[in-house]
């Protein structure tokens, strides 16, 4: 019962630090969509009389942005570190066993 414990409790400190990863994802994504909307509503109220400056400036800030958001979402998602670390772990200690 005692070595049940002791191995669930690394478990839960696992999934404790990829549930905190994907909390700061969601943030992060949220606050992109709302400064990156503001930035697309405000260039379209400027460009909207005046058709000599039609370039869209808030490209850069969404595309940089963006690339930093999907590194995020690769890292809290789809490849979280301790997951990772965990699997490895595994796969050494069953080779060890063998």
């Amino acid at each position: 019962m005692e070595n049940e414990r002791q191995q669930q409790a690394p478990n839960d400190e696992i999934i404790s630090e990829i549930v905190k990863k994907r909390a700061s994802f969601k943030t992060h994504l949220t606050t992109y969509v709302v400064i990156n909307g503001f930035l697309w509503v405000l260039w379209f109220f400027q460009t909207r009389g005046n058709s000599s400056n039609n370039y869209p400036w808030p490209i850069w800030t969404t595309m940089g942005w963006g690339i930093g958001l999907v590194f995020h979402y690769l890292a809290a998602c789809v490849y979280p570190r301790e997951y990772l670390v965990e699997k490895e772990y595994e796969k050494l200690k069953w080779e060890q066993n063998k």
